[in-house]
């Protein structure tokens, strides 16, 4: 009788664990649509919990609000940042911070790379020299409070042409000016709905459509702590969807390689004897400039890339813009000869009523031949 009753409460244990299991999973389901995946979620906890570095790197044209979500992420002031046409972010800057019982998470604020005002192949070098280690995503910048520019479409092509088209599997679409569309009752996707450019439709399809919308100016903590969740959620799930690595190319890994021969001459050199500090100095420095003119060249061959896809897709937006108004042209003529072609017969069925009867308007001149007439009897009784 006591194996029984012992027998029976196990059994009442294991159901209801089994129980508690599939309604914790369905939960997961129905607040992880786009990641059913349990595994993926696992992985996704994983990563999130550990210690390991965030890399976030902004970019995006002029006055769109890198440097406002950066300060968002790090939770402070960190990157100046106002209205501003002319851009307040000069050269590329990182920040750190360390989320509450997260990852470490450097952000690294980039000026508008496109606008004519920067050296574009020096602040991206500059920038691979921050993240030796990688890009765990890349925030692709927009504004819901301008229009979407050549610019940006330039500089999201740029990126592609220079890094190759995986670096779209690390870009994250960030839309700042969430305050205007919440004072419009509006949502993300309401915005998106309303006339969206074609080309912008090709980037958030290419990103994944992963997207979120930015209010940089709210005061509510809450929202503002929401917000950076909702960010850091992103970036886990595009580590767990590239197998946990970083973004890196041959750029990255070989200015890696560069830097860390440095440090190691550098760390060889501090632990020999025999020389002054005026000469261990000379000779850091001699290290110093060799990494230096390294930099120059990868600069020189940055740039050197960029000004040739530049050229290529000035071209290609030059193209479509004279495809459009060709096409714009043409539908213009079609429009003009069409109601030509109308006003014609009009004017045509005008003259024809007047010579049938000048004295009574259209339509009733129309009446005149089968006045005095009698009316033609059907052929069949039934009809």
């Amino acid at each position: 009788m006591f194996i029984s009753c012992n027998y029976i409460i196990c059994s009442y244990i294991y159901v209801c664990v089994c129980l508690i299991y599939s309604i914790a999973k369905f939960l997961f389901m129905i607040y992880f649509p786009c990641s059913c995946n349990l595994n993926l979620l696992l992985s996704m906890a994983k990563t999130s919990s550990s210690n390991e570095v965030r890399t976030l790197v902004l970019v995006g044209r002029t006055g769109n609000g890198k440097s406002a979500v950066g300060n968002s992420v790090l939770g402070r002031r960190a990157f100046k940042s106002k209205s501003s046409s002319s851009g307040v972010t000069r050269v590329c800057e990182l920040q750190r911070t360390i989320i509450k019982d997260g990852p470490i998470v450097n952000v690294i604020d980039t000026p508008g790379l496109f606008d004519g005002t920067h050296s574009a192949g020096k602040e991206i070098v500059k920038c691979i020299d921050m993240a030796k280690d990688g890009i765990h995503a890349i925030l692709m910048v927009f504004s819901v409070k301008t229009r979407f520019s050549e610019e940006e479409q330039a500089t999201f092509l740029a990126l592609q042409a220079l890094f190759g088209h995986k670096i779209v599997d690390y870009m994250i679409v960030v839309f700042t000016g969430g305050d205007e569309l919440e004072e419009n009752e509006e949502t993300l996707d309401d915005y998106l709905g309303h006339e969206c450019p074609q080309p912008l439709k090709d980037i958030m399809i290419l990103c994944g459509n992963r997207k979120l919308l930015f209010d940089n100016k709210t005061k509510d903590k809450e929202k503002q702590l929401g917000q950076v969740q909702q960010l850091l959620t992103l970036v886990d799930m595009v580590i767990s969807q590239n197998g946990g690595l970083p973004f890196t190319n041959e750029l990255f890994i070989e200015l890696k390689e560069k830097a860390t021969m440095r440090d190691n001459q550098q760390k060889a050199l501090d632990s020999l004897k025999g020389y002054s500090k005026e000469e261990m100095f000379e000779i850091k420095m001699q290290m110093q400039q060799k990494y230096d003119d390294e930099l120059k060249r990868m600069i020189n061959m940055v740039e050197s890339k960029l000004k040739e896809e530049t050229a290529n897709l000035l071209k290609k937006l030059e193209e479509e813009r004279v495809a459009r108004l060709k096409a714009e042209e043409n539908y213009r003529s079609f429009q003009n000869a069409s109601n030509d072609e109308i006003r014609r017969l009009k004017e045509d069925l005008e003259k024809a009523n007047r010579r049938r009867d000048p004295g009574l308007p259209f339509p009733f001149n129309l009446l005149i031949p089968f006045r005095g007439r009698r009316p033609i009897p059907p052929p069949c009784p039934i009809l």
